[in-house]
């Protein structure tokens, strides 16, 4: 068996920050606050407290879902309880397959 490593290095600039208010979402996402709003109410992305929305603060995971239904309602056309399932699915999946990359790491290291 062969083995392959994969190596991810993620380098965190000046320029990146790890919490944005709502404002800064909003911008850099390019949408309106009511739809970051709505997002909020149907459980696609969360402020990292409970607050008045004048206060909510997100983080970077939070923009990041955020651009993909961004994505998904775009290419898709999909409503919001079609991307709050959908993402909630993505995640499972993503999940799944690391859960299968490290069994498949442990099992090659039992092997050798």
């Amino acid at each position: 068996m062969s083995n392959n490593v994969t190596i991810i290095v993620i380098e965190q600039t000046e320029l990146q920050q790890d919490v944005f208010t709502f404002r800064e979402l909003c911008e850099r996402a390019d949408v309106h606050g009511e739809f970051v709003i709505k997002l909020v109410s149907y459980g696609i992305i969360s402020p990292l407290q409970e607050c008045a929305v004048q206060e909510w603060s997100f983080d970077l995971n939070a923009l990041v879902r955020l651009q993909k239904a961004q994505r998904l309602q775009r290419d898709l056309k999909m409503n919001l309880p079609g991307l709050a399932m959908a993402l909630d699915l993505l995640d499972d999946v993503r999940s799944l397959r690391r859960e299968v990359d490290r069994l498949n790491h442990q099992l090659e290291q039992f092997l050798d």
